[in-house]
């Protein structure tokens, strides 16, 4: 194997798939990383079993051939190299030359026989659609997914396909984001996968605002083909929570909030909160919004702001963090905060929104109510 590539877009290529490269792998050729240089294109592919990436580029190929080398050394090498271009050469017994203008520098490597390989996506069932749309549903959704490790089903993202749409989600069970994006090339597609929240991360890092990305769905594994890289995923397996189950049916209070307005008060106010009483209480009256806290150890503060609210008062409270993660997450200068009692959930959204209609809305989320407590 022999090729020359630009120096940076060999860095870009290794950078792509290093974080899927286990730290500490059970088997030694899990972290290497497999190059192979065949038909103009050198592709760069990482796994750890469960998720897989595989990057590609064109380049000039002198001789074809693949080979696998530790991907953190090769990472740190190519990443400290200043020339324009590199050539690579792999010999027989997989000694790897990497030459940059005077520099030369030998990798002991592996053969590829063992390395795993990503499945055959030939007969696959699989749906497009744009790269923004997808980008702009995880994004909306996968902060929500649970960070415990005990909650195996909450630590992916949801996708279920039917009628010609497909919905994300995810919750840890305080809070749940839900986006809709719709498949135009196929309606009659059906099913709900559980996307572990690592290929999720991976995938949103490889999408672009411009272009195509299809979907392959597997029986237990789902892949994602952008313009320059391949992710497979494992499934997660068991039983997502019911999400309509979660979102209220009703929400008869919808109040129009400046988003930046909003954040800076919710950071004034969580700095009165504690671990043990980490509750923003609520109030609305008299064309305002009114937010307090207080913790024993802390003190306590009241901000406000305007709200086109008028009606009797109402009080409900919620976790700043937890809605601040929320407006985080919403792109509008306003956002719509819809309530109905104080042991209802409640729903964010910065999508347009004149009447709540639950099944239709995106993004939408859903915050849970917290116990009220005097402020």
């Amino acid at each position: 194997m022999k090729f020359v590539i630009p120096t940076q877009e060999f860095n870009y290529l290794i950078s792509k798939c290093l974080n899927v490269v286990s730290a500490k792998a059970a088997v030694p050729i899990l972290s290497n990383l497999l190059i192979e240089a065949s038909s103009g294109m050198i592709r760069v592919t990482a796994t750890d079993l469960s998720v897989g990436i595989r990057c590609f580029a064109e380049v000039e190929i002198i001789e074809e051939g693949a080979t696998t080398l530790p991907a953190r050394k090769l990472a740190q090498l190519i990443k400290e190299l200043t020339t324009p271009n590199i050539e690579i050469y792999c010999s027989p017994n997989h000694i790897t030359e990497i030459t940059a203008g005077t520099s030369k520098f030998r990798l002991l490597g592996m053969d590829k026989a063992p390395f795993p390989s990503l499945p055959d996506l030939g007969d696959v069932v699989k749906f497009t659609v744009k790269e923004r749309d997808l980008k702009e549903a995880i994004f909306r959704t996968a902060f929500a997914v649970s960070k415990e490790e005990a909650r195996y089903t909450l630590s992916g993202v949801w996708l279920s396909i039917s009628g010609g749409k497909a919905i994300l989600a995810g919750t840890d069970g305080k809070r749940l984001a839900r986006a809709i994006l719709p498949i135009e090339n196929a309606p009659d597609l059906t099913g709900t996968y559980i996307i572990p929240i690592k290929a999720v991360d991976e995938i949103l890092k490889n999408l672009r605002e411009e272009g195509d990305v299809t979907l392959y769905l597997l029986e237990d594994k789902i892949a994602v083909q952008t313009q320059d890289a391949l992710i497979v995923s494992k499934l997660l397996s068991g039983e997502f929570p019911d999400i309509n189950r979660i979102i209220p049916l009703e929400a008869n209070k919808l109040i129009s909030l400046h988003r930046e307005e909003l954040m800076t008060l919710l950071r004034q106010i969580a700095l009165f909160t504690s671990e043990n009483n980490n509750v923003v209480r609520i109030v609305l009256e008299n064309g305002e919004m009114s937010l307090g806290a207080s913790a024993n150890e802390v003190g306590e503060g009241k901000v406000s702001m305007p709200a086109n609210y008028y009606g009797d008062r109402f009080e409900i409270a919620f976790n700043p963090s937890y809605f601040l993660d929320v407006l985080r997450h919403s792109k509008n200068e306003t956002v719509s905060l819809g309530v109905s009692d104080p042991f209802t959930p409640g729903i964010v959204t910065d999508a347009e929104i004149t009447s709540y209609a639950p099944e239709n809305l995106s993004p939408l989320f859903v915050l849970m109510p917290m116990r009220l407590k005097e402020v």
